[in-house]
C-alpha cells in the first residue's frame, strides 16, 4: 500500500537530478527530496512536473517513477501506528 506521504516523496524524488537506477543513501535522497519540494514550490508542483513528464515522455517516466517509488519505499519504512486510549 502506498501512503500519501510515500507518493509525495516519490513524486519529489522523480523531479530531482538523481540518476534513475542508482541506489543513493538515505541522506542523499532526503536532501534531494527537500530541495525539490523547496525548488518547485511544494509537493503539488512536484506532482505537476512529474505528470507533465508522463505526458511528454511516458517511455522514460514510467521506469523513473518505478525507481523513485522503490527508492522511497526502501529508505522510508512504514511507521507503526500508535493507538492511545482516551478515557
Amino acid at each position: 500500500m502506498t501512503t500519501n506521504l510515500t507518493a509525495a516523496r516519490a513524486e519529489a524524488l522523480f523531479t530531482t537530478g538523481l540518476a534513475t537506477g542508482s541506489s543513493p543513501a538515505f541522506d542523499v535522497v532526503d536532501e534531494a527530496i527537500r530541495t525539490a519540494v523547496r525548488t518547485h514550490g511544494g509537493t503539488r508542483a512536484c506532482a505537476a512536473d512529474m505528470a507533465a513528464e508522463f505526458g511528454d515522455h511516458p517511455e522514460l517516466a514510467v521506469p523513473r517513477m518505478r525507481w523513485a517509488l522503490e527508492t522511497v519505499t526502501r529508505l522510508y519504512p512504514p511507521r507503526r501506528r500508535q493507538w492511545a486510549l482516551v478515557a
